[in-house]
């Protein structure tokens, strides 16, 4: 798997890690809790696989008896062959019960606990890997969906009772055939491979056909989708004659494929079909002729044939899932590659420094940095900011000049290429990350919220369990407080996912009442963008309260919330090219770097 190629704390890259070849071993170790149901599983499969042959050697006996003369002793004969019948029936119904219970009980707790170790181990990833295009949220989140499916079900769950299945019946069918008449069973076992190989290729073809379908329909899907999805546009601008036209030229691909699969198919599956009726005719003429020499008896060729013949063809069945088997060894590569990976930002480093309190002042000193996933573009080059403690300092800059990279730094998010990142005096990397993050606030521009209650988003960022008192004088801080109070559900209303059922003021707000962790250091990037200006001006007056004694670094565009700061930072293309208060900025005029971002007309 790609990791991040980042220079680490401790020197190394991501990239010189080295992962272990994944094994089953390993897999059923983790599963190993369930041993009493994989037990039961495993055996369970090994007589669910010995039903087919039973089946089919009753069933050879059975029509052996037709070729008798005594009718009373027919009459007799297939009543107790079709009560073995019936019993092998129910007998089936009980084990095949048993079998897929404890295979899919096995299977279902691995799915949770890898699932658990994925998301636990991704969550203390540095940030840096998040941005990797191959570890994107949708490919994260597919992953966790679907990997975590493919290994319980195709290594440790209905695949394994599959495979079981039929190696229990091969062998079982083998050694009655050689028993029975081994002369017959070993030319039969001799064209079980080419038995074997049509079924596995018929099988096999029409899966493979199956997906390429899918696939090529995926684009006219897509469309058909997208078009769904934006209704309101398409029937504003009556587009519906264009998304047709579009839609019948994107299925103009899947129909040629199509024809073309179907002339292929019927090609290989005729002579797959040829093939097997070949073998067929050998192995009945095989036992004719063994029969003529007297070497043999109709009921031993009978149990002879049918067994081995369709012992084979559940062997091709299980053949089949070579696809499925080699995608779940994708998946546990992937699995055990994320399991095995460490973090370049270990935010459990038990060798960190744990604080209970730090003042709040950060500096950062000769900085040198650029983001992971885009190395070859430099956004600090021997970059120094101070942030004196209990102080608010405003950072303010044209669009991509490094104003939130320095929050991502002293959050450390991200660790600088060259340089130090200090908070009190020590470098922040000997602190221990959570502990640090403890002492530290972050509103960010999009304010994220989860699915759930308002009560439950607004205890999230408390380091401990608040009471209800505490909660509102933070919303009302926040200025929040009276449209909570206005909702028919009050803290208890649903935000919905991500927040839908909310406003951007609204979440915004809700996110400002970060202030319930009362931190030591409070970064605000655009804590106030989402609001209209009524809202964002009694927020501001809010938040100039809640920054009164405590480090504060101010992200803003709108440099109208930043001018009580007490230190203005101005940035351009990663440098501080101005620094001072909002009146002695303003007092250098036009030629000011300030002065000139405040006279641009607001966007």
């Amino acid at each position: 798997m790609n990791c991040l190629s980042h220079r680490a704390d401790n020197g190394t890259s991501s990239s010189d890690q080295v992962f272990s070849v994944p094994s089953f071993r390993r897999l059923l170790a983790i599963n190993f809790p369930e041993w009493r149901q994989a037990t039961a599983g495993c055996v369970s499969a090994m007589l669910f696989g010995a039903i087919q042959p039973s089946y089919a050697c009753a069933m050879g006996s059975m029509i052996s008896v037709y070729f008798l003369t005594d009718h009373k002793e027919i009459k007799q004969k297939t009543e107790v062959y079709a009560l073995c019948f019936v019993g092998l029936a129910l007998f089936s119904v009980f084990i095949n019960i048993c079998q897929h219970y404890n295979f899919a009980s096995m299977g279902e707790h691995l799915t949770n606990r890898i699932r658990e170790m994925m998301v636990a181990k991704m969550l203390s990833f540095e940030i840096g890997w998040f941005d990797q295009d191959e570890n994107t949220t949708g490919v994260v989140c597919s992953r966790l969906a679907n990997d975590t499916n493919v290994v319980s079900r195709s290594i440790a769950g209905d695949r394994m009772g599959l495979l079981i299945n039929a190696f229990s019946a091969m062998a079982i069918a083998c050694t009655l055939g050689l028993v029975i008449a081994w002369r017959l069973a070993l030319v039969i076992l001799a064209t079980q491979p080419l038995l074997i190989f049509c079924d596995y290729g018929m099988f096999a073809l029409l899966k493979i056909m199956s997906k390429k379908a899918i696939k090529a329909h995926e684009e006219s899907s897509k469309l058909a989708a997208e078009a769904v999805t934006n209704i309101r546009t398409v029937t504003a601008f009556s587009c519906q004659a264009r998304i047709l036209h579009m839609l019948e030229k994107a299925q103009e691909g899947p129909r040629q494929e199509s024809i073309r699969q179907s002339w292929f198919a019927g090609i290989v599956l005729g002579v797959s079909s040829s093939l097997l009726t070949l073998t067929w005719a050998l192995d009945s003429w095989y036992g004719g002729k063994l029969i003529a020499d007297g070497y043999l008896g109709a009921k031993a060729l009978f149990q002879t044939l049918l067994m081995l013949i369709s012992t084979g063809r559940c062997i091709a069945n299980a053949g089949t899932m070579t696809s499925d088997l080699a995608a779940g060894s994708d998946a546990v590569r992937y699995v055990f590659a994320i399991q095995d990976r460490y973090s370049q930002i270990d935010p459990e480093d038990r060798k960190g420094h744990m604080t209970e309190k730090i003042i709040g002042h950060a500096e950062l000193t000769d900085v040198d940095f650029a983001y992971p996933a885009r190395q070859d573009v430099i956004i600090f080059k021997g970059f120094s900011l101070t942030f004196e403690a209990g102080k608010s300092t405003a950072v303010v800059g044209q669009s991509g000049s490094g104003m939130s990279t320095i929050i991502s730094l002293i959050e450390r998010f991200y660790s600088p290429l060259g340089g130090t990142v200090m908070i009190d005096g020590q470098d922040i990397k000997s602190y221990h990350l959570r502990c640090s993050r403890r002492h530290i606030a972050l509103v960010s521009q999009e304010p994220p919220l989860f699915e759930g209650t308002i009560r439950q988003n607004l205890a999230y960022c408390a380091s401990e369990d608040v009471n209800e008192s505490e909660i509102i004088v933070a919303s009302k801080a926040a200025n929040a407080q009276d449209f909570v109070a206005a909702l028919q559900d009050g803290y208890d209303t649903w935000c919905g996912d991500r927040g839908l059922q909310l406003s951007g003021g609204q979440k915004q707000r809700i996110a400002i009442v970060a202030i319930l962790k009362n931190p030591a250091i409070l970064l605000l990037d655009e804590a106030t963008s989402a609001l209209d200006s009524q809202s964002e001006k009694l927020l501001q007056g809010a938040l100039e309260g809640v920054m009164v004694g405590r480090t504060s670094v101010v992200v803003a565009h709108r440099l109208s919330t930043i001018q009580c700061c007490d230190i203005i930072a101005v940035l351009d293309k990663g440098k501080v090219v101005e620094k001072g208060t909002h009146s002695s900025l303003m007092a250098k005029g036009p030629n000011g770097a300030y002065y000139s971002l405040f006279s641009q007309p607001p966007k």
